[in-house]
């Protein structure tokens, strides 16, 4: 199979999806490898390391494009890829369709075959393939958090572990999955006053079992969601439903009530944000304020760590690739339920149930697709 790899183009993307090593294991299996000139930068691959591995330098994305099978990248295509894509191509990327009805349609319009590592799943139904990019932005949203807490940037003027004679910051992450563990993690590792929220017994009692002493947890409900939020330097938004949007947890009025210059980051900003005044923003212009509270709300926030983002990416994003280039998306889909999860848009028709509900779309599910 021919696979491309473009290089990406959303705000302060440096991740790539292909590294010069992921790009060698393709080729030595027999499929040819296209990358566009500078696609590695972000992470310091240079053109001469991908062509020592075999691979092919080509001057634009309109070659990728119009020539490859299978195209391999990190985020969603934006508009201008979108409109590049053609009927019968894999596009293999992190999609978040759900929030995003613009792309689906234009994913919808063009017939493209689209695989979102997002909604593959693994066989005690996680998402591998979301994982380490949650970790990372679990770790990522304490640094961005205590940032956005200092008053130049805006903040309470807050130190998130405090020192002797002074009360620590308060941290309250909701939602105890991935995100939210490794967000707890570095928080607590800072001596902040940690409070984890979540609804599954079992997550606050895994939680709970292993910070002890260092965080607290408690039951999600509106009442103590609320006074939790209430009283926080910084809230961390970790909610996910698996391709669905998330569901908006702390309301504008919610706001009126917190203290001045407390922070908010949501990390569930590419399935719509968890928060009610939530809206996408970059690295260029991370945050905004909403009734003396900053938001901060980057899309890709991996993306600010290329090199760690790209290769704990490329570990998990790697096996399905070889299989599909091996196999054929549709037997290597069939081959593996897992994978057949990660099928959210062929031919013109929507495969993923969250999307097409949340969208207005018919869904068509993927065994219809594989046996039809």
């Amino acid at each position: 199979m021919r696979i491309g790899c473009p290089k990406e183009i959303k705000n302060h993307e440096y991740r790539v999806g292909l590294t010069p090593e992921s790009a060698k294991e393709l080729i030595s299996q027999g499929n040819e490898v296209w990358i566009e000139t500078q696609a590695g930068s972000g992470i310091d691959a240079t053109d001469d390391q991908y062509v020592a591995a075999g691979a092919k330098i080509v001057d634009t994305p309109d070659e990728i494009f119009a020539e490859c099978a299978m195209v391999v990248k990190v985020k969603e295509p934006q508009e201008v890829e979108r409109k590049k894509l053609r009927e019968g191509q894999i596009l293999y990327t992190y999609l978040h369709l759900a929030p995003d009805a613009p792309q689906t349609k234009d994913l919808v319009e063009s017939g493209v075959t689209a695989i979102a590592y997002e909604t593959v799943t693994g066989p005690r139904g996680q998402l591998p393939l979301l994982k380490p990019m949650s970790q990372v932005a679990g770790r990522m949203s304490v640094q961005a958090g205590a940032t956005a807490l200092e008053k130049a940037h805006g903040g309470r003027g807050v130190l998130l572990g405090g020192v002797p004679g002074v009360m620590p910051g308060k941290v309250v992450v909701i939602g105890g999955g991935v995100v939210g563990f490794n967000a707890a993690q570095m928080a607590a590792g800072l001596g902040a006053d940690v409070t984890i929220l979540d609804r599954d017994p079992e997550v606050l009692e895994k939680v709970g079992t292993h910070f002890e002493s260092r965080a607290s947890t408690r039951f999600s409900n509106q009442a103590n969601l609320y006074d939790a939020v209430c009283g926080a330097d910084l809230v961390i938004g970790a909610v996910l439903i698996p391709g669905a949007s998330a569901p908006k947890l702390v309301t504008r009025e919610m706001l009126r009530d917190m203290q001045t210059g407390a922070v908010l980051v949501d990390v569930a900003i590419d399935q719509g944000g968890c928060f009610e005044t939530s809206r996408p923003t970059t690295h260029a212009e991370p945050t905004y304020v909403v009734d003396d509270i900053v938001h901060y709300c980057v899309a890709n926030m991996p993306g600010a760590v290329a090199r760690t983002s790209t290769y704990a990416l490329n570990n998990v994003t790697l096996p399905h690739a070889l299989r599909i280039a091996r196999m054929g998306w549709k037997d290597a889909l069939d081959a593996d339920p897992h994978l057949a999860e990660g099928l959210n848009v062929h031919r013109g028709e929507v495969t993923y149930e969250a999307v097409a509900r949340e969208l207005g779309y018919d869904y068509r599910p993927v065994s219809d697709v594989l046996n039809g």
